[in-house]
């Protein structure tokens, strides 16, 4: 029995990883097939086609890494292969989400008052802070960091409802809270895994497949919130337009960039709170994609673990902070606006506290993995000396 455990170990976390896939596949194939803009606006494109490319990426994926598991394909090659899969279900993705039509509610659909918001996001900025002060306290009182990481997340939660009134739309301490967050982020990184990133990145490959990872999640992010669309919306007038106009992005109001140019078609919106979030969740997302490159380039931890990195991997795919919102906007297509309703009103209601608990759920969830992934390394092992496969 001990015997053939080490065996079986790698093909159980590979079937552990893709029965995620499977799940989400078979919910996507149960979709009704409609055109949100019509063919002419969409080029002939339908849901299909999304459905369709998000299958075929996530096989492609699924299958690069069963071929590197098994020792058939070169690290090089299946980085290559992943990140070809990878960018093939995201582009299935957004074309479905931009296909996908718009889900419309009355106000009297919420299940609950929405008064109820205000005690949700309270008590769960409020049990943030407490958390992050125990466990800080506990488990790592000589880096107050982490405290004040989770601190600073807390009030996030928080903040819309500690301003009174639209007064929170342009408060300074929104403004502080969208610019400390990523300052303190990179800070954690640059003090505790900034040896060990700086190792992994010295590896050309590893650099590359960092940077395309960053720029792809950078586009699903734009393209899944509305801030990037190639489908322009019909009844749209046909001309160009380049407007600069105040928008809530998050938790404050940023001016924002909108260009509009039909004849391509093209819509872009750019504000300085966008770039900020996304940059910050697309980067975090990449060094953890660097992680798991280096593991699989070298042929000894270079202070990474298997198991370790296996969690980052997991994290990585699974915790980003549209994908809340994204999976019940699939639940509200398949099983019908009137049973999907409390979703509607908990994931993409702007007002619900859900969407901010996401967002800080996925930056705390990508920094800790990459933390996480970073075993303590000795100062002999800080230099690179282990030559990555080819």
């Amino acid at each position: 029995m001990n015997g053939e455990y080490p065996a079986e170990r790698p093909r159980r976390r590979y079937l552990r990883a893709l029965s995620p896939l499977v799940v989400l596949s078979f919910a996507i194939t149960q979709l009704p097939v409609v055109s949100a803009h019509g063919t002419t606006a969409t080029a002939g494109l339908t849901q299909l086609h999304g459905i369709l490319l998000t299958l075929v990426g996530i096989v492609a994926t699924g299958s690069v890494v069963f071929l590197k598991r098994t020792n058939r394909v070169t690290p090089t090659y299946a980085l290559f292969g992943v990140f070809i899969g990878l960018a093939v279900t995201v582009v299935g993705v957004i074309l479905f989400e931009s296909l996908s039509p718009e889900p419309a509610y009355a106000a009297s659909a919420i299940p609950f008052p929405r008064s109820w918001y205000r005690p949700m996001a309270l008590g769960a900025g409020m049990m943030i802070a407490i958390l992050s002060f125990a466990i800080g306290l506990l488990r790592w009182p000589a880096r107050p960091r982490y405290t004040f990481l989770g601190l600073l997340l807390g009030v996030w939660v928080a903040y819309p409802y500690l301003i009174p009134g639209t007064a929170s739309d342009s408060h300074p301490l929104g403004y502080a809270l969208v610019v400390g967050t990523p300052v303190l982020i990179g800070y954690i990184l640059w003090t505790d895994a900034g040896n060990v990133l700086r190792t992994v990145l010295r590896d050309s490959v590893v650099r590359r497949f960092v940077l395309g990872i960053t720029v792809l999640m950078a586009f699903f992010f734009v393209s899944v919130t509305g801030y990037l669309s190639f489908f322009l919306e019909e009844g749209v007038p046909h001309e160009t337009t380049v407007v600069v106009l105040p928008t809530i992005y998050q938790i404050v109001t940023w001016p924002t960039l909108e260009i509009a140019l039909p004849h391509i078609p093209l819509f872009l919106a750019i504000s300085p709170g966008q770039i900020i979030l996304v940059g910050t969740l697309s980067v975090l997302i990449g060094l953890n994609a660097a992680l798991v490159a280096r593991y699989w380039r070298v042929d000894e931890n270079a202070g990474l673990t298997e198991e370790t990195v296996g969690s980052a991997a997991v994290v990585g795919s699974c915790t980003c902070g549209c994908c809340g919102p994204l999976v019940a906007k699939i639940a509200l297509l398949s099983v019908g606006p009137s049973v999907a309703a409390p979703l509607y009103w908990l994931f993409i209601d702007s007002a619900s506290p859900l969407g901010s608990l996401f967002l800080v759920g996925a930056l705390l969830l990508f920094t800790g993995s990459i933390i996480h992934s970073i075993a303590p390394m000795s100062e002999s092992s800080q230099s690179p000396s282990v030559a990555p496969a080819d």
